[in-house]
């Protein structure tokens, strides 16, 4: 009897531990997706500040329309790389793609005094920095969790219960360098 009573506390602690163990895996998928949320709403927020921008430049700088075209190209790849449809890496390179055409955007915008004293562009120019920022701390965020994930997943003997239920790779939200550098460029 005793035997029996041994053997079905061992299986007792080993099915508590599986259902603790899944439920870890489920939690951190949901703080994730939670946190990829936080840098989706920034994306969206610096896409919807780019044709603004765009505009206000366009007004002062009319015969720089190769950079104004190459920024709203940038903006509208950006836009169409969607985590349903590409990879966080691919969506990662968009995003870079439009972060070097701002760039040269606000570096033909230095040109222009009138446009740098412009209160519009000023402002535009100011919640574009503020979104980067927020983009930076929630991509921080976002990169956290993945990192505790994929440890977890990795790790003896959590990678069991992610290989059993299917808890897959994540990828982390990185950007170049050049684009780690834009808020700095922009408010310099």
């Amino acid at each position: 009897m005793e035997p029996l009573l041994g053997s079905l506390a061992v299986m007792v602690l080993l099915g508590g531990w599986l259902v603790f163990a899944y439920n870890r895996f489920v939690a951190q998928v949901a703080a994730i997706d939670a946190s990829w949320s936080g840098i989706d709403v920034e994306l969206q927020r610096r896409h919807e500040l780019i044709p603004n921008l765009v505009a206000t430049v366009e007004g002062y700088a009319r015969h720089e329309r190769q950079v104004l075209e190459a920024v709203t190209a940038a903006r509208a790849q950006a836009i169409s790389a969607r985590p349903e449809d590409v990879s966080v890496t691919d969506q990662a390179r968009a995003e870079d793609g439009l972060t070097e055409q701002v760039t040269r955007l606000l570096a033909v915008a230095e040109g222009y005094p009138q446009l740098r004293a412009d209160r519009g562009f000023r402002d535009l120019q100011r919640q574009l920095v503020e979104t980067e920022d927020r983009i930076a701390a929630s991509r921080r965020l976002y990169n956290l969790e993945v990192a505790a994930y994929e440890r977890r997943r990795r790790s003896i003997p959590s990678n069991v219960v992610a290989s059993w239920f299917g808890f897959e790779r994540r990828e982390m939200f990185e950007i170049r360098d050049a684009g780690a550098q834009h808020a700095a460029q922009l408010s310099g």
